[in-house]
């Protein structure tokens, strides 16, 4: 989607709006002054839309055609003028209507227009120029600091000309569960030929410089969402897919979880030994520990907070190696969520991909997967397209005697879906860990954006009035851009000086365990459509954990606590004491319907689940599709039912656990497998 002249000028009015110049202020004047059109790449903004699917790409651009229109005054009871005619208090007026709109489609289109342009404006940069408001916020942005500059230490086939590939086992995805399929199967002597949609970034590749790394990092350039906009959703499209990008926090799957997908969905694997063995050798190979040697702002505060109140915490498992007690260290930590420029964060990059690559695996990067080819109701391969470095459309076909599909939750049942699958629960039971964030002002420097982003939780709301569902509460990465896209606006000014006070704010999250789902199907061109609306029970859940990261901040001595919600409802505290506490009373009475309030995922599950009844799960306990033989899932999708904790460690072990499925499948057919390559130290 090119922008036209019209559509610039559109963009930097509304840029303005939510960003505005403010006359009158005398300490850090500078930052006062600056507007939004000053820190707005318009081309940045549409590249983003235009990685969006094909209808929703067509529905940014309805909106901004109606923003052009006369009519646009119809929509919030103002002049009948176009946007760029309002004089900047209309502006600001319209978008305050359309945040508080009982219209479904005005709170959508603020919202989306909100979390675009701050994000852009206080999270951009290039390698010649710092962002100008950075200062101000004392956020220092990319770091200075030695970093891997090695050669890249794979070496991926780079087609120039369509090509067809034979092998033992296609791999699709790179991350969590596709690193660890492909590295156990060439290990044991397997032809694997692994297939990524995302780029190969590795050491110095990783700038720190945020939209440039969510535009190269995450799926949809990190703009991914569900259909009504009323959930973001994180997803890693990269070599080492969500491993590269997520928090490190390396949880293992809790027992009553293993022991509710055991029973109620017939998969005993999962309480046995041989899972929790699974289970043991992820972690080995990840360097799974807890010998960081300090907390950031935020997580002390949440030990703190939570000891005055006698609630327990727990250190956050986390898989790092190499990691010392140095200043650069700790700084760089807090950067991880762009790609870890420092090779500390043991992701299936620096671990199984290098061993599956070590034993013969062929890597493909750049390369979208069209469909997985089906012959006799057996998988066969698949069909891509891979983009050259100068953005050549390359086809490229496989043929494979098993084909394992890593693709993620939303991702790998829209492939299924496109491969001609048609079980009625493929793409059902979405579950997302809904997340909002509890933002907590203090009056000491919390500088969030420095240190391990998660290595304290509070597990004491995890199994709330005797269910397994309830909440966690962690700390999320902070950085200048995804801070001010979270942040809630009411008005140009009160948003700046939320951001102003950002290296004081210290952010609680409240992941929920979702019982209810939504789910994936796909649009006319295939790509995946996600539906999600928060249910009155698990929104019930999550407040009860809102006023519990509330009240842990007034406890850990925060003056003012931000709640999520549009209307920013506010407390405020002394000496310890929440002054106003009819505030967390009214807060269940809220409105809190889609883009009333904001909510984040970067998990997403069970889409393809698996269980021992056919008729209500797609996969069979082995991760074989019930529809189509020799066709696997090992991801995050394949999960029975929500984790309730980050899943990183629980994909990897039910990877780890359906790579010896398969291996015997392939050696109980009498499959040969080639000679084993010695592993270079």
């Amino acid at each position: 989607m090119n922008p036209t002249p019209a559509h610039r000028a559109l963009l930097n009015a509304l840029a303005d709006t939510f960003i505005p110049s403010i006359e009158g202020k005398t300490e850090k004047a500078e930052f006062w002054a600056q507007r939004g059109s000053q820190g707005i790449d318009v081309d940045k903004a549409f590249a983003a839309i235009s990685a969006q699917p094909e209808g929703a790409q067509q529905e940014f651009k309805q909106l901004l055609k109606l923003l052009e229109n006369p009519a646009l005054g119809l929509t919030w009871f103002g002049p009948l003028k176009p946007f760029v005619r309002l004089d900047a208090a209309q502006r600001q007026q319209m978008l305050q209507s359309w945040a508080g709109s009982n219209v479904p489609q005005l709170r959508k289109g603020f919202h989306a227009l909100r979390k675009l342009l701050t994000f852009l404006f206080y999270g951009s940069s290039s390698a010649e120029k710092s962002n100008a408001t950075w200062a101000a916020l004392g956020y220092p942005g990319p770091l200075p600091d030695a970093v891997v500059d090695s050669s890249k230490p794979l070496k991926t086939l780079r087609p120039t000309t369509d090509v067809t590939y034979d092998c033992d086992v296609l791999v699709i995805g790179s991350g969590a569960g596709g690193g660890v399929v492909a590295a156990e199967l060439a290990v044991a002597g397997h032809d694997v030929l692994m297939l990524e949609k995302g780029p190969y970034c590795h050491g110095c590749d990783f700038t720190q410089r945020e939209v440039d790394m969510m535009g190269q990092l995450y799926d949809a350039r990190g703009a991914l969402c569900t259909q009504d906009g009323g959930v973001a959703l994180l997803a890693g499209s990269c070599l080492g897919g969500g491993t590269t990008v997520n928090w490190a926090g390396s949880f293992r799957t809790p027992d009553y979880v293993l022991e509710e997908w055991a029973k109620e969905h017939q998969v005993p694997h999962f309480t046995s030994a041989e899972f929790k063995s699974s289970l043991d050798a992820v972690s080995r190979a990840l360097s799974v520990n807890t010998d960081y040697t300090r907390h950031n702002g935020q997580n002390q505060a949440l030990l703190e907070g939570s000891a005055k109140l006698g609630q327990s915490t727990k250190l956050i498992p986390r898989n790092e190696k190499g990691l010392t007690d140095s200043e650069e260290h700790f700084r760089g930590l807090g950067y991880t969520t762009l790609g870890d420029r420092y090779g500390i964060k043991q992701g299936t990059l620096n671990t199984y991909l290098p061993q599956a690559f070590a034993h013969g695996a062929r890597l493909l990067a750049d390369t979208r997967v069209e469909r997985v080819t089906v012959q006799a109701g057996q998988a066969t391969g698949a069909e891509a397209v891979h983009t050259t470095s100068d953005g050549k459309q390359v086809r490229v076909t496989v043929r494979a005697r098993r084909v394992v599909v890593s693709g993620g939750a939303i991702q790998t049942p829209a492939l299924l879906l496109r491969s001609g699958l048609r079980h009625p629960h493929l793409g059902q039971h979405l579950h997302l860990h809904p997340t909002v964030a509890v933002s907590g002002l203090y009056p000491q420097l919390i500088n969030p954006w420095h240190g391990p982003s998660m290595s304290v939780v509070n597990d004491c709301f995890t199994r709330l009035d005797g269910t397994n569902f309830g909440v966690k509460l962690e700390t999320p990465p902070a950085h200048a851009g995804l801070m001010a896209m979270v942040l809630p606006w009411q008005s140009g000014e009160q948003h700046k000086q939320l951001m102003l006070n950002a290296a004081h704010l210290g952010n609680f999250i409240v992941l929920t365990r979702d019982r209810d789902g939504g789910r994936v199907t796909i649009d006319q061109h295939g790509a995946p459509l996600v539906d999600y609306v928060l249910s009155a029970f698990d929104r019930n859940t999550m407040l009860r954990g809102v006023r519990a990261a509330a009240e842990i901040h007034v406890a850990a001595g925060a003056h003012t606590v931000y709640l999520p919600h549009g209307t920013l409802p506010t407390l405020h505290a002394q000496n310890g004491v929440i002054q106003n506490p009819e505030v967390l009373e009214k807060l269940p009475h809220l409105g809190w319907k889609p883009n009333q309030f904001s909510l984040y995922s970067a998990h997403q599950m069970s889409t393809c689940r698996m269980g021992g009844v056919r008729a209500t799960h797609p996969l069979a306990p082995s991760g074989e599709t019930y529809e189509v033989s020799n066709l696997y899932v090992a991801d995050g999708s394949a999960f029975p039912a929500c984790s309730g904790v980050n899943p990183m460690l629980t994909i990897m072990a039910l990877a780890h656990y359906t790579a010896q499925e398969i291996k015997a499948g392939l050696v109980a057919n009498g499959e040969k497998t080639r000679p084993q390559l010695a592993v270079s130290e």
